[in-house]
């Protein structure tokens, strides 16, 4: 077999970096100690980074830095700043989710390659496209695909020359990447900003079903699924664990390798997984993968199931023998811990040691000589030498001028000068060029990078705008709202728009000042449906949370705004979203607080929104909900389940806070906060700014009531946004009790 498959593993800290250099991966993931989604990992400092990418690439193993979170408007300059410095690096690429972080890469840092992270849930064609067109290399696919949507994205990457990659060993998440707010709301811990505290790992008030542990998903293994993957043609193969210790991912990455290795081989695939049950596991599936989302998936203890894992495969025998079988295992563990430690130590990650001399006389040319443990070069200055100067060539010139090459794979050991003419001069400039004619060669003839300074924004005017009211419903009963107030009326589409999409293009041709309302998540004939439906109905405007309905609405040259979950929060999120995609307006996430949205500019003729009003959504899943919690009596989910299941429930953790699940029907499965979310003040605390506030009219039902009709709420929102200080105290006294945190808090 000729076709190979990238393996791609975890670096959390220096010595699993080092356990997946030594056990066959192709690549390692790793951030540094800020600005990537694992923010609990041990992380590595861009001084370590130097020396890890010598070890990495002289043993054939790529690097890419993660800086897989959204970005807010403060960080920029900070982050332009490491840019600056990791473009001077030989890393192979960056993983990053934020719009933003996409246009300034390639914008101003386009030789480093754009991996798109799993954050950015992508499942569909449309998204591919989309993320070609940001310059991704390689796209993360979401973890809930089954292997024939893996081999249709793959197919569709590949035309437009982009890779993908699939997550195929460690923790599942219930919630889709990127879509998923509990640990912000509840902790104020944004998973989109590499803080998740894992609430859905947590302990709960026993369920009628008699979980504790009612949203603990068993770890994703495609161990025995490597055939059908390459058959797929996907390009790369990632396991998860930045928060593992090294000898997990040794133990873990090796068993993939040989797994790959057979398989190159032509040999048979093996199932057996014992290796993997000797390092921290909660037992394994592969339902996502094999299209079987079961009941099964789930597993009551969110911690190592190894020594459960043993207890069930000696079931039967004494305790006398157990004991003895128990021991022998973490004997066992214990040595082969101290044997990969042995291993990893062999590795040294220090830079390497550079020796320089430097000789010359009067009227030649200055002779540099650079000696490295595996090689050495000679260069000449293209300007000879002189008496007459401004500043002598002595150590202290020569040190100032070549001291960036520390922040190389190589550190300065010795300066040699025993054989240059004192009192000689060169031009600056001219040290300058030996210096970057040095940093060429050790860098394998890559070019050096002079710094960018932060962009300035341009073409920004401080124009003060009157903002109006828009608003989401999801019923038909509803429509009569286009006719009692003036608002805006969105229009929810469903996540299971294929069986539904008939009536819902004849809805809007028929009503044509309704605004369509893209979800979060459109895979398959789902997302080929909502496409149809943008060419049947061609309408003026939509609202979209999918980056694939965006790219498919810049094609057919319909206007579209940019929804609440694609995460923006910063102003070149605004600008890639502008400038790439012809996008009129963009909803600025929740998740930020005043000053962090008051920082935000906005493009001329572009248009702000932001919701006031809504139920708070904290993660939405592919998988039920109702198995653990309430029951049910399917043990898979089918189609029927998204299009005809209509269920409500609740679950309370143990300190006494309830979330509330829901399943519409045409929906996936939801988990919303116990109350609405409420923000008045930010019509006076930042006015002028946005030119619409959205309210969520849909019948979702929290604790919170609201004592009004809907047409009624809409009126009253409208008074508040007129100046009406009394609508304001009637809102907050008809609608209870709600919250703002994210608005108090922010990221």
């Amino acid at each position: 077999m000729k076709r190979r498959i990238e393996l791609l593993a975890p670096g959390g800290d220096i010595d699993s970096i080092k356990a997946a250099i030594v056990s066959g991966a192709d690549a390692v993931y790793c951030g540094l100690n800020k600005y990537n989604a694992r923010n609990r990992a041990a992380n590595i400092t861009f001084e370590d980074l130097n020396g890890i990418l010598r070890v990495a690439h002289r043993n054939s193993c790529r690097v890419f830095i993660t800086l897989n979170i959204i970005i807010v408007e403060s960080e920029i300059p900070d982050l332009i700043h490491l840019l600056n410095k990791l473009i001077n690096t030989s890393i192979d690429g960056v993983i990053i989710q934020d719009l933003g972080l996409f246009y300034l890469l390639s914008s101003y840092f386009g030789s480093l390659k754009i991996h798109a992270s799993t954050q950015l849930t992508t499942h569909n064609k449309g998204q591919i496209k989309f993320l070609g067109e940001l310059n991704a290399s390689q796209v993360n696919l979401s973890r809930e695909l089954n292997m024939n949507e893996i081999k249709a994205l793959t197919a569709t990457a590949h035309k437009i020359n982009v890779l993908t990659e699939v997550f195929v060993h460690g923790s599942y998440c219930i919630s889709y990447s990127g879509l998923c707010y509990m640990s912000s709301l509840h902790g104020g811990n944004s998973a989109n900003r590499g803080r998740c505290s894992q609430p859905c790992r947590d302990q709960y008030i026993t369920t009628p079903q008699g979980v504790d542990f009612p949203l603990n998903l068993k770890d994703n293994s495609a161990y025995s699924d490597l055939r059908e993957l390459s058959i797929a043609e996907v390009d790369s193969i990632k396991i998860e664990g930045r928060i593992k210790k090294f000898h997990y991912v040794y133990m873990v990455v090796s068993s993939y390798r040989k797994q790959l290795q057979s398989l190159y081989d032509n040999k048979y695939i093996s199932s057996d997984k014992s290796d993997l049950y000797k390092v921290f596991n909660r037992d394994f599936s592969n339902a996502f993968l094999k299209g079987d989302i079961n009941r099964n998936m789930f597993i009551e203890n969110p911690r190592d199931n190894s020594a459960t894992h043993l207890v069930e495969l000696n079931r039967g025998i004494s305790d006398e023998a157990f004991e003895k079988v128990e021991k022998e295992f973490y004997a066992e563990t214990g040595k082969i811990r101290s044997f990969i430690k042995s291993r990893i130590d062999l590795l040294n990650i220090a830079k390497a040691p550079l020796a320089i001399t430097i000789s010359g006389k009067s009227g030649t040319p200055l002779k540099v000589r650079m000696e490295t443990p595996d090689s050495s070069f000679v260069l000449f200055s293209e300007t000879d030498l002189v008496t007459k100067g401004t500043l002598p060539l002595d150590l202290k010139m020569i040190l100032g001028k070549f001291k960036t090459i520390n922040e190389s794979e190589y550190f300065i050991e010795q300066i040699e000068l025993n054989n240059l003419q004192p009192d000689l001069y060169i031009p600056f400039k001219e040290l300058t060029s030996l210096k970057n004619r040095i940093l060429y060669i050790l860098k394998d003839s890559k070019e050096t990078y002079l710094p960018i300074e932060t962009p300035v924004l341009k073409g920004q005017r401080d124009v003060k705008v009157k903002a109006t009211i828009s608003v989401l419903i999801s019923s038909q009963k509803d429509l009569n709202l286009c006719n009692e107030s003036s608002a805006d009326i969105y229009f929810q589409l469903p996540d299971g728009l294929n069986t539904r999409s008939s009536d819902l293009i004849d809805l809007f041709i028929k009503n044509r000042n309704v605004i369509p309302w893209f979800p979060s998540v459109l895979i398959g004939e789902d997302y080929s449906a909502a496409v149809e439906l943008l060419q049947q109905v061609q309408p003026k405007l939509i609202v979209t949370n999918n980056t694939g309905i965006a790219y498919e609405a810049n094609k057919l040259g319909i206007s579209w705004i940019a929804g609440p979950y694609l995460n923006v929060v910063n102003s070149y999120s605004l600008l890639c979203l502008k400038e790439k995609f012809n996008c009129s307006g963009s909803f600025i996430s929740n998740e930020i607080n005043r000053q962090q949205i008051r920082s935000i500019k906005k493009p001329d003729d572009f248009k702000l929104y932001y919701s006031i009003y809504h139920p708070i959504v904290l993660m939405t899943s592919r998988q039920c909900f109702f198995h653990q919690v309430i029951g049910c009596e399917k043990e898979s989910i089918d189609a029927e389940c998204i299009e005809t299941c209509k269920r409500s429930t609740t679950l309370t953790n143990l300190k006494k806070v309830s979330f509330i699940i829901d399943k519409s029907r045409g929906a996936y499965n939801s988990i919303y906060g116990d109350t609405h979310f409420l923000n008045t003040d930010i019509v006076t605390d930042i006015p002028g700014i946005f030119s619409s506030f959205f309210i969520d009219l849909r019948d979702m039902k929290t604790e919170t009531k609201a004592e009004l009709d809907k047409s009624k709420i809409i009126q009253l929102f409208e008074n508040h946004l007129s100046g009406s200080s009394e609508s304001k105290q009637r809102l907050h006294q008809t609608i209870h009790p709600t919250n703002n945190t994210q608005y108090k808090k922010g990221l």
